[in-house]
């Protein structure tokens, strides 16, 4: 049963077509067994794929859903934590790249590694903890206490007035 309240009252063009969904259903998990046995009536896992999709395709947040009408927003998010552990998500995209390279073909000469920022091997003594204080052997001039100085730079200071009590 279709909620018609909501901005989404039809298929607006986002929808999943028949022909892909037939190729994603069969890598959905069945639903978790209720520990007693009983509960309501599960929405559909294409209507909730739809919402899933939505929120990855426009970046909005999950609550937002709530005002579409097309799934709940908890609902959503719940099933798409649910099949991010399962790695549906994963087989979409592994099958996806499959399928593109089957077809067109993925040149794979042309590839870019991702790498991570450690500390030089051959560093040494000289490298200091971080890019911004390297070579410096201690506390600077700006660290180290001093007089206070006036505008003008005089380091004379003004008589402060005080009060006796009689």
């Amino acid at each position: 049963m279709a909620r018609s309240s909501g901005l989404v009252s039809g298929d607006d063009g986002w929808r999943i077509p028949d022909w892909l969904w037939q190729r994603l259903a069969p890598l959905i998990p069945p639903p978790p067994v209720h520990p007693l046995g009983c509960c309501r009536p599960r929405v559909p896992d294409r209507v909730v794929m739809n919402a899933i999709l939505m929120v990855l395709r426009t970046g909005m947040q999950w609550n937002a859903l709530d005002a579409t009408g097309i799934c709940n927003s908890k609902t959503a998010h719940r099933r798409f934590q649910e099949w991010r552990a399962a790695g549906v998500f994963h087989e979409i995209w592994r099958q996806g790249l499959l399928e593109y390279d089957e077809q067109v073909g993925i040149d794979w000469s042309f590839m870019a590694a991702d790498g991570a920022m450690t500390k030089a091997p051959l560093g040494g003594p000289k490298t200091g903890p971080n890019p911004t204080d390297r070579a410096k052997k201690g506390p600077s001039a700006r660290s180290s206490p001093r007089r206070p100085v006036s505008p003008s730079g005089s380091r004379t200071t003004a008589r402060i007035a005080t009060t006796t009590s009689c």
